[in-house]
């Protein structure tokens, strides 16, 4: 079944193909683009108040540019743009897309990377994406320089991003490393740039952004995200809210992790056009967002469901900061229970709640719910520039409402693949060129015969941490290396703070089955940490057992496994006190998914 967005949504002009990110973005005058002069200011830090205005954010992306191309030695048209990628390995700061813009005007790759890697997997990507220079922050400095120097890169092409005192937590950065602001000082002294040069369709061809994913399948993957894949998700989001809200610019939250597609492009970049300003916060402490909220005046919320839960938890110390300014919030990466919901919208009396789903291989945004028309469960309208489809295992159109299939995916901002692996990209998309998107779907109309997307399950087996994607694959092929694991399994467990949690079934080797078994998840927990980001690590726990069912062909039944997880979860549950969480971490993955 083909299905678009409403009639009642405006269809954009199709997007440019010859204009980068930065440049589309800060065109005063054009493409529906809100005046700079009575835009806010884009990035706002949510603790000290620093910030830039758009005219200021402009000059710091032209001088930093300047700066980085005399670091790296390189010319603007010379080479192609992955010999010009650097890295940003820094908790949220007002500068951060600074960065991204001024490698952009190098005619170079920004590349994201998670701040919860560890050393081993900061240095893999690092080398997967062929990084020429990094930019990190002060807590985060001494793994950036480790995982730096086994990866080839020099200690001068290392960067300190400018954050908030009380997010360095006490520590201090080595004095050797040069700041953002320092090179920003230096690119003013320097020579202006030549001009990009670029042809009509550059934009479409030309990747912008590196981000990591785990695709439908398998290890992580970094994504090609082209320019004018940003471009046309901003101007679709843009369309879209035009719909229910006047073009009157306002403050938004972003506690989001930026190295995240969800909050890169969703809070990063598309509320710009609007002349809106992001209230950036190095990541989500409930007192920092409520303090935000309150200071700030923010209009609209980005959350992930743990950050819901999170607020809903902690109404007594809520209750205490004016909310009242919230008109909006939007929430991706899982499904929100209508008990959750409810709790919210009393927290928050005057926000209309939005539920949506999007993916890094569609960059980002793909559906959102229309605050006017708001089915409880659905996941809203497809954005005004894609194309949808519901196909069965033969690929052949699913035609009944109701009915669940795959949902393939058309539009300008699908990617242009996967990095250095063209099986992967092949896999990704059918013959006739839709993007698969390993999500099941069934479609259903309201009584206004509008459709509305209700996501049904995921055809692959990646597991939802805080609203982070984490492949069993990955923790799978890490276990198996501990020398008292004979085979094993890693599947989601359920988890009210964090949605799921990997859980890992292991068969142990002969000699390793008289071993204590306390000890030896110890050993098993720190063999796994020592390589691991947190929120991959097995939170959920580790399970003995004789042996994993499997198919006839050899596979591992993973269906009878997450049954054995939710008993594992219900028998855990009938033993559990209550938990009262009331603040948290979030950070970013190599997602691909998000179901905003």
């Amino acid at each position: 079944m083909h299905f678009a967005a409403p009639s009642y949504v405006e269809r954009p002009e199709p997007p440019p193909g010859d204009i980068p990110i930065h440049e589309f973005l800060f065109s005063d005058g054009k493409y529906g683009r809100h005046p700079i002069s009575s835009s806010l200011p884009p990035f706002t830090c949510g603790i000290t108040g620093k910030a830039y205005s758009a005219e200021e954010v402009i000059q710091r992306v032209e001088h930093l540019a300047q700066a980085l191309a005399a670091e790296l030695e390189v010319g603007v048209n010379e080479g192609t743009e992955f010999d010009k990628v650097v890295g940003i390995f820094s908790l949220n700061a007002v500068d951060t897309l600074t960065t991204s813009w001024a490698t952009h005007r190098l005619n170079g790759v920004s590349a994201p990377i998670s701040p919860s890697y560890s050393v081993a997997e900061l240095t893999r990507q690092l080398i997967a994406v062929k990084c020429k220079a990094l930019f990190t922050c002060t807590p985060l400095a001494v793994t950036a320089i480790d995982a730096a120097a086994a990866a080839g890169i020099p200690r001068e092409r290392i960067y300190l991003i400018d954050i908030p005192e009380k997010a360095c937590m006490g520590v201090s950065p080595p004095e050797y490393l040069r700041t953002l602001d320092q090179l920003i000082a230096i690119g003013r002294k320097l020579a202006p740039l030549e001009v990009m040069q670029w042809d009509k369709d550059q934009g479409s061809k030309q990747t912008a952004y590196l981000c990591s994913s785990s695709g439908t399948s398998g290890l992580p993957k970094n994504v090609m995200i082209s320019h004018r894949n940003v471009i046309s998700n901003c101007v679709a989001f843009q369309s879209y809210e035009r719909v229910y809200k006047p073009e009157v610019p306002e403050m938004r939250l972003g506690s989001l992790p930026l190295s995240h597609s969800y909050a890169l492009i969703g809070t990063g970049h598309a509320g710009l056009l609007r002349g809106d300003g992001l209230v950036v916060l190095p990541g989500f402490d409930l007192l920092d967002v409520l303090g935000a909220i309150q200071t700030y005046k923010l209009s609209r919320l980005w959350l992930v469901p743990p950050m819901v839960v999170g607020l809903i938890k902690a109404s007594v110390i809520a209750n205490k900061f004016d909310l009242s300014s919230v008109k909006h919030a939007t929430v991706g990466a899982s499904n929100l229970t209508k008990d959750v919901w409810q709790q919210f919208s009393r927290l928050f009396p005057g926000c209309k709640l939005a539920q949506g789903y999007g993916l890094t291989e569609a960059a980002v945004i793909v559906s959102v719910q229309n605050p006017q028309d708001n089915v409880f469960g659905s996941c809203g309208y497809l954005l005004p520039t894609f194309e949808g489809r519901i196909v069965d295992e033969k690929m052949k159109d699913v035609e009944a409402y109701g009915k669940a299939g795959e949902l393939v995916l058309r539009s300008d901002s699908i990617m242009l693949g996967y990095l250095d692996n063209q099986e992967a990209t092949s896999e990704a998309f059918t013959e006739d060129g839709w993007l698969r998107t390993g999500d099941l779907f069934e479609l259903r109309t309201d009584a206004s015969g509008n459709v509305h997307m209700f996501f049904v399950d995921r055809l692959k087996e990646l597991i939802k941490v805080r609203g982070m994607q984490v492949s069993p694959t990955e923790l799978e092929t890490h276990l198996a290396r501990h020398p008292a694991v004979a085979d094993n399994i890693v599947v989601p467990i359920l988890n009210e703070a964090t949605g799921e949690l990997p859980i890992a079934f292991i068969v142990r080797t002969p000699d390793a089955r008289n071993q204590d078994e306390k000890a030896l998840k110890e050993s098993i927990h720190a063999h796994f940490n020592a390589e691991m980001a947190d929120y991959k690590r097995l939170a959920g726990g580790i399970e003995f057992v004789e042996a994993l069912p499997k198919t006839a062909a050899g596979k591992t039944q993973r269906g009878t496994m997450k049954q054995k997880a939710k008993a594992v979860y219900e028998a855990s549950r009938a033993k559990a006190a209550p938990v009262v969480i009331q603040t948290f971490e979030f950070d970013t993955d190599e997602e691909d998914d998000d179901d905003e």
